[in-house]
């Protein structure tokens, strides 16, 4: 191709030599390396004016590195009067920090977005974004390619069985993408959730539900009395109903330490919007559907029997502290001061776990992005699985795998509880932190671990490892290049990629 420049970052080498390959080029000289401060050093060693310049840069390791010199060489290539400059980043690093889990945290993948457009970049190709909203925080162009029919060919043709799979999603936020490979391959799909929020229900009541009592609400079923407080704090579950006054200086019937936990209050729902399966707990489940919804403990990550000691923390009788595996006494019940209600209604923000500005469950930590250091990692979670896997071949889909925990924890529960007999782990990021994929590897439950190459893997880690598959997506962005400095549409090119996949 005439007119272009294609430059290689020192993230991925081996990916824009591929790329490259494919156009009929080579990629153009540019010197990088360190200061001996740890500066970044960029010389582009070719002239680039009024050229199309496309600098592969992807993720990798060392993430901040690879993220100011990709910067620099933007900046470089701006400064040389280039006609136009493409930041090709197949992985976008930043790309789980793209809203806000707490009142003071950044988003900081609109900040790189802000960043490359500084910099100078005009156009940015980028493959499976973590959230697709991401393209709304630049001010140029973004073309967010899908790796799903590269992955579903590869399933076509190397999973033996494959029309009778089911497509699993392993956390609640992927659910988007594991239908859509589903509806690819014409397959069923499921999905296995962890419990992280459900509070601790105190002891003697069952589905816990707090809300508060208007003077005006006639109309409620929980009988009033008319001398009672307007501003009572009711607590309702399917087997008691407790009060606790704002002015009351006796002693509560409830433990509100688990409505701290809970960290919400949500109003009374009238009984006849009630689903049937709240009213009637008690009575046995004729839907058939049921039977598919499998629940299981994991401690420390891994699924145990259902006879496994517990590991909680309860109530010492004695002194009030806690220690594991003893049971909080029933005849002492816990004092609670009004400072704690207080603090329920009004200073919600400091209890630990809190939601963004408005009270969004979005801004919650995914199970897919497992554990921030320094956050408290809980030891018991009850996992569970929806989806009929029983003597199918299983397939784990979700856009990168970066620590192991919880694919291990999906791939344990649908082999040992939901009975499937081949799990294949499928991503298109392979970031493989901490030991992840050794850890993969030791898992007996997975039988194989399928990404692509948008992230660099070592060669000797690929040969090295039983279980590892990489496919390869370099002919998609080199088609993705060569259209858009032809100035060809993108939506015949991914007509194209369905049709040769």
């Amino acid at each position: 191709m005439r007119g272009v420049q294609i430059f290689s970052g020192t993230s991925h080498p081996l990916l824009a030599e591929t790329i490259c390959e494919r156009l009929g080029t080579q990629p153009a000289r540019a010197d990088l390396g360190k200061f001996s401060n740890g500066e970044t050093s960029v010389n582009i060693g070719v002239s680039v004016r009024n050229q199309d310049v496309y600098i592969v840069q992807s993720g990798s390791s060392k993430i901040n590195d690879s993220v100011m010199e990709l910067l620099i060489m933007i900046s470089a290539c701006k400064g040389g009067s280039a006609k136009s400059i493409t930041a090709v980043m197949p992985y976008f690093p930043y790309s789980r920090q793209s809203k806000k889990k707490s009142h003071r945290g950044a988003i900081t993948a609109r900040m790189l977005a802000n960043l490359l457009s500084i910099a100078g970049v005009d156009h940015v190709i980028t493959l499976d974004l973590h959230a697709s909203q991401m393209q709304g925080f630049f001010g140029k162009p973004v073309d967010n390619l899908f790796a799903e029919p590269f992955i579903a060919r590869w399933i076509r043709m190397n999973v033996p069985g494959w029309r009778e799979a089911v497509v699993v999603s392993k956390n609640a936020g992927g659910t988007k993408r594991v239908t859509s490979l589903a509806d690819t391959l014409k397959l069923n799909f499921g999905i296995v959730t962890t419990d992280r929020r459900r509070p601790k229900v105190p002891l003697g009541m069952t589905d816990s539900t707090v809300f508060f009592d208007s003077i005006e609400e006639e109309s409620t079923p929980v009988a009033k009395d008319k001398d009672q407080d307007p501003f009572t704090l009711h607590l309702q579950s399917g087997t008691s109903e407790c009060s606790q006054s704002g002015d009351s200086r006796g002693e509560p019937n409830t433990n509100m330490e688990s409505l701290v936990a809970a960290n919400y209050l949500r109003p009374e729902t009238p009984s006849g919007a009630r689903r049937p399966s709240e009213l009637e707990a008690a009575h046995e489940y004729t839907d058939v559907r049921v039977r598919e919804v499998i629940t299981g403990r994991l401690v420390q990550g891994h699924l145990v029997d259902d006879d496994y000691p517990s590991t909680g923390p309860t109530s010492h009788p004695a002194s009030g502290e806690t220690t594991p595996g003893q049971s909080a006494s029933r005849d002492e019940p816990d004092t609670v001061p009004d400072s704690m209600v207080n603090s329920l209604i009004s200073n919600t923000s400091s209890l630990p776990g809190d939601h963004a500005l408005g009270g969004s469950f979005d801004a919650a930590e995914s199970s897919d992005e497992e554990g921030s250091s320094g956050k408290h990692v809980e030891e018991e979670k009850t996992i569970t699985l929806v989806g009929d896997v029983r003597d199918r071949t299983v397939f784990l889909v979700d856009d990168m795998i970066d620590k192991s925990k919880s694919w291990t924890a999906a791939a344990e529960t649908v082999v040992k509880k939901g009975g499937a007999k081949k799990v294949y782990c499928i991503a298109t990021h392979g970031l493989f932190t901490e030991e992840s994929l050794e850890q993969m590897e030791a898992c007996e439950s997975i039988d194989h671990i399928v990404v692509t190459n948008s992230f660099p893997v070592p060669p000797q880690v690929v040969k090295r490892s039983k279980k590892l598959i990489v496919i390869d997506i370099s002919s998609l962005l080199a088609e993705s290049i060569r259209r858009h400095h032809y100035g060809e549409r993108l939506v015949a090119f991914r007509i194209w990629v369905q049709d040769d996949c």
